[in-house]
């Protein structure tokens, strides 16, 4: 993972991505940041002003470990 730190406050969230993201535009991958009771995820194409999704982290478990094949 590569972790990214947000300027400015200390209480902005830490940023996650995958380090085997890769992609034409080198950035194709979606950012997590953990806080307490949440797991925040945002598009790593539009950190700034793009839209943040909030999971409780028994979803975000659920999420995570859905089997790909059926």
């Amino acid at each position: 993972m590569i972790r990214k730190h947000l300027a400015g406050d200390p209480s902005e969230l830490a940023w996650f991505k995958s380090s085997y993201s890769d992609g034409t535009e080198g950035d194709s991958c979606v950012e997590i940041a953990t806080a307490p009771g949440t797991i925040h995820v945002r598009d790593s194409k539009n950190t700034e002003r793009g839209p943040r999704l909030a999971f409780a982290p028994a979803a975000w478990s659920a999420f995570v470990s859905y089997p790909t094949e059926r």
